[in-house]
């Protein structure tokens, strides 16, 4: 079900987020940098406690299929948007104090109990009680930004839930309808296709605007099939990337090969993304040679479509596959600044350890995570 905007439509305070960005454009230092991170889920969130480092004019676009864990649950039981995703998102543009701290920490917490709240997280029962109380999903992110200081603003993709539903083929070579976010993200095989149910739902017109705005669009990190390409999916949504004036950044996960890229190489991600895109040019791509054995061949095939590539480490350098804030937003910093430049990547290693890229051995990454604990 749709959830229709309050007619009064006020706000209980009224502070413009926007307007604290510490970092201006390049050629207009005066203007707040405007980014918007299309994704969902803990690659997401990654992207945006870097991207928070950088500029305040944030704006997070998320996906709203979730139909596992807290989620599920609640989009069952009540006509709301899955919250969790959204709630991910808003944690990770808490502000740097110790309001932003223990806020972040708040809206993260999980009941662990024998009764009906176990699971539920704290932050999805604030944001759905927000909902109910304004009658308007875009003002009660909105206010639950405000509440947590947010260094920018969180939108749903749409204004209804949405359901995932893909073909996954098997090991036994066999063709398989899988339905439902979760159970795509876990399937086990390799997924073919997918489309979104309803195909077309309304999309806030916040968002429209926002990708209007930008300076950069950023796709990913995150579930390939199930956070990043439904954004390209919703016609509205990739339309309103295609004629944006912004620059458009595709961010490579630090691993693939598992779970709903199973068998995928980086390489077969990009593909499917561009043939997703159809007609909407993308301007750079961002991909981390340490964790990626196929850096270079993708740096390769990205710069024959005429993507110009940066190769930068951006995970903590621990040999796992996670992000660390720092060295992507520094990352982040050199793009929006046209400092592209070249790093070997085919040695580099963690304690003598390649990381792999394709395979069900593939490790477990943020992105992995999807849908696991909404």
């Amino acid at each position: 079900m749709s959830i229709a905007p309050r007619s009064r439509g006020y706000r209980l305070r009224g502070a413009d987020l926007s307007t604290r960005a510490r970092r201006g454009r390049r050629d207009d230092p005066q203007r707040p940098l405007r980014v918007v991170a299309l994704g969902g889920g803990h690659g997401l969130a990654a992207n945006l406690r870097a991207l928070r480092l950088l500029a305040d004019d944030i704006t997070a676009v998320v996906t709203v299929a979730d139909n596992g864990g807290s989620s599920g649950r609640l989009r069952t039981e009540m006509p709301v948007l899955p919250p969790g995703d959204l709630r991910m998102a808003l944690a990770a543009l808490c502000e740097d104090s110790d309001w932003g701290s223990i806020w972040g920490d708040v809206i993260q917490h999980r009941f662990s109990t024998d009764g009906d709240l176990d699971g539920h997280a704290l932050g999805n029962l604030l944001i759905v009680a927000l909902w109910q109380i304004l009658e308007d999903p875009i003002e009660g992110l909105d206010q639950m930004a405000e509440l947590l200081g947010a260094r920018g603003r969180v939108l749903p993709m749409a204004l209804e839930p949405l359901d995932i539903e893909a073909q996954v083929r098997g090991a036994d070579g066999r063709r398989r309808t899988v339905s439902g976010q979760w159970q795509v993200a876990t399937a086990e095989g390799r997924v073919e296709s997918v489309r979104l149910i309803p195909a077309r739902p309304k999309v806030p017109q916040d968002v429209i605007d926002a990708l209007g705005r930008a300076d950069w669009i950023i796709v990913g990190p995150g579930s390939w099939y199930t956070s990043v390409l439904p954004h390209l999916m919703i016609p509205e949504i990739a339309e309103a990337i295609r004629t944006s004036p912004a620059r458009r950044c595709i961010t490579t996960n630090l691993s693939v090969g598992a779970q709903e890229a199973e068998g995928m190489t980086s390489l077969d991600m990009l593909d499917v993304l561009l043939e997703r895109a159809q007609d909407c040019r993308f301007d750079a791509l961002l991909a981390d040679p340490t964790t990626l054995g196929d850096a270079l061949e993708l740096a390769e095939e990205a710069q024959s479509r005429g993507i110009r590539t940066l190769l930068r480490q951006v995970s903590v350098g621990d040999g796992t596959p996670h992000h660390d804030p720092v060295r992507l937003a520094a990352a982040y910093r050199d793009l929006f600044d046209d400092a592209y430049g070249d790093v070997e990547p085919a040695h580099a290693e963690h304690g003598g350890t390649q990381h792999r890229t394709s395979g069900a051995s593939a490790p477990t990454t943020e992105e992995d995570l999807h849908g696991s604990d909404g």
